[in-house]
């Protein structure tokens, strides 16, 4: 005879526990990003190495979710919201998992540019756009963990702001560079750095659009806002190359 209780309390173990690991995925998540910014401002290409070499442990904690998430499909065969919240965790960890890797590229740019001359507003700028971002994904981490659906789409609807900063950014840049032919290196690395800490804005959304799948088993069918000009034609054209560098350096 099944023991229907026992099913359910270790299925809320086997949950709670990818639950954790999801949690330390995000904090690791975090703490790589803002050393990325500090290795950034600093010029500190030993912290950019650390960076790098952390990534490490959010590409493990992702394949230990994914193997907790198969077993617990496997073993307790979870329907509706139940199999919600595992594919939703599989999902959120994937989303972590590329904000490393954003956030080890931002570090790779470091070490290419020690002996650039820096522009300190650019950097100052490039760093709200951090804290923003920060707060985004520890907002829709939270979000996650109390099954806020009415937090998460805060963050959603706030991804327009951090487009906005990254597109005035850019925008100052090239400004910088037209000004100064010896600025255009460290712009067009800065120009990349930007881009990176924009898309982990967009993994932060993705996350939120996921926690409304998990509580409400449907998925946001309006476009999400955007105010970003930096994905058309103009950075290919303006670093002829360095394209390949970007799409790259993550992984």
């Amino acid at each position: 005879m099944i023991d229907h209780d026992h099913t359910i309390r270790a299925f809320d173990v086997d949950l709670h526990q990818i639950a954790s690991m999801i949690e330390e995925m995000g904090r690791l998540a975090d703490g790589l990003i803002g050393d990325a910014a500090e290795a950034l401002e600093q010029r500190d290409t030993a912290l950019a190495q650390r960076v790098i070499a952390a990534d490490d442990r959010i590409d493990a904690l992702k394949r230990d979710i994914e193997q907790k998430a198969i077993a617990t499909i496997a073993r307790r065969q979870p329907m509706a919201v139940d199999l919600r919240e595992i594919v939703g965790a599989l999902r959120i960890s994937n989303e972590l998992e590329r904000v490393g890797d954003l956030a080890k590229g931002v570090a790779k740019r470091v070490l290419q540019m020690t002996d650039e001359p820096a522009i300190n507003n650019a950097l100052l700028q490039l760093g709200h756009m951090v804290q923003i971002v920060r707060f985004q994904l520890e907002s829709v981490l939270e979000s996650y963990t109390r099954h806020d659906v009415e937090a998460a789409m805060r963050v959603w609807h706030k991804d327009e702001e951090v487009d906005a900063l990254n597109t005035s950014l850019f925008r100052e840049l090239l400004t910088y560079m037209m000004e100064n032919p010896r600025n255009i290196a460290f712009c067009t690395h800065l120009i990349f750095c930007a881009k990176n800490i924009e898309r982990i804005g967009d993994h932060a959304t993705n996350i939120a659009e996921t926690v409304c799948y998990i509580v409400e088993g449907r998925t946001i069918v309006e476009e999400r806002p955007k105010a970003d000009i930096t994905s058309g034609s103009q950075l290919p054209q303006l670093a002829t190359g360095d394209d390949a560098i970007v799409q790259g350096q993550s992984h």
